[in-house]
């Protein structure tokens, strides 16, 4: 069976790699982005991370569905076709039983050129309610994998499964490391976020004072984050650069181990970063990205600061005082935040990727002749 994933959430996608890596006469190819936003020429994550694994990557120049009009609005909307005609290309050449997607924009045409072609597709939605673009793949998916119960009422009922959200097997099978001070992992995720770079670069040595600090800055050429902090940090004292380490990205391996010893997370909260980090029980300062279609961020950061295991800091009102203060704020209670951290665990279902897998098979089963 060859099996086509698309889309623009990558770890879920790497879980389910995993899964099917133990089946055997299962061949997987990977249609995605080449550039991690637009106007930037920093490569994608999947780019560098999908071909590693030594998994056939397709790149397409699909355009972002834009709720609001920017720059970028006209030159992303004549992208659409082009993405459409590239997949055709790439689902003929290929012929693919079956299409995964996880969502967003450039999944978008991948799922539409295989409905043209009569190849079936299963959509992941991490989210409670789902963006955009997926309003749209799920009207031509066979099947709509949900990770929340309370997000069947944003689907058609008929098409809907509950499967929970792919954690990898590094995140569920990490083990805890002590180390002598408080460790603060602060990321964008793989684009990184320049609110957030800048702010830490503010109240950085306030912060090497009293923590350790990992720092994924994302690799943005327009903003020139890691370049910029990487020069601030080489004139501090010598204890306080030997306490920052600071990389565009991390590599899957380099993330668990910094993930083993994180005390605090700090960063965006995308559904991904949300369910791993309640998987890992790690305590977390969220700062939502405002402009998330729907306020999806802010409403996944909601289901921990609720269970009490995470704190938002809306980005608004974001300044590199506050940020202090909220770092200082959780490891002060740290073993409050922990305690219900390690209760937060109990939302997150360590057989997501099976059962996504399971779905999948049975979605073939059905429609491949």
């Amino acid at each position: 069976m060859k099996i086509a994933l698309s889309g623009g959430h990558l770890t879920p996608a790497l879980a389910v790699i995993d899964e099917f890596k133990k089946m055997a006469n299962v061949e997987i190819i990977f249609i995605g982005r080449a550039r991690s936003t637009e106007g930037d020429v920093t490569p994608s994550a999947e780019s560098v991370v999908i071909p590693n694994l030594g998994i056939k990557f397709y790149a397409i120049s699909a355009g972002r569905l834009q709720r609001h009009l920017s720059l970028y609005t006209i030159p992303s909307i004549a992208k659409v076709p082009l993405g459409v005609i590239q997949s055709l290309a790439i689902l003929g050449k290929e012929k693919p039983d079956i299409i995964i997607s996880f969502g967003s924009y450039v999944a978008l045409p991948v799922v539409f050129s295989g409905w043209i072609l009569g190849i079936p597709t299963i959509t992941h939605e991490q989210t409670l309610k789902g963006g955009l673009a997926n309003k749209f793949i799920t009207r031509f998916a066979k099947k709509i994998a949900l990770s929340w119960e309370e997000s069947r009422k944003y689907f058609p009922g008929e098409k809907t499964v509950v499967v929970g959200n792919p954690i990898r097997k590094e995140i569920l099978n990490l083990k805890r490391v002590r180390t002598s001070r408080p460790v603060i992992f602060i990321t964008g995720g793989n684009q990184g976020a320049h609110i957030i770079n800048e702010t830490v670069g503010d109240v950085l040595p306030d912060l090497l004072k009293k923590y350790e600090v990992v720092h994924q800055t994302g690799g943005s050429e327009a903003f020139k984050d890691y370049e910029k902090l990487k020069a601030a940090s080489s004139i501090l004292p010598k204890r306080f650069q030997n306490r920052y380490i600071i990389e565009k990205w991390f590599s899957s391996e380099e993330i668990s181990k910094i993930l083993a010893k994180t005390s605090v997370l700090v960063g965006r909260s995308g559904a991904n970063t949300v369910s791993e980090t309640a998987a890992l029980g790690v305590p977390a300062i969220f700062i939502p990205l405002p402009h998330s279609a729907g306020g999806e961020q802010t409403i996944n950061a909601q289901i921990l600061e609720n269970l009490q295991a995470a704190v938002i800091l809306p980005q608004e009102r974001l300044t590199p005082k506050r940020l202090l203060n909220s770092v200082d704020h959780v490891v002060k209670n740290y073993n409050l935040f922990k305690g219900k951290a390690r209760e937060a665990r109990k939302i997150i279902d360590p057989k997501a990727a099976k059962k996504l897998v399971e779905e999948t098979l049975a979605v073939a089963k059905l429609y491949v002749k």
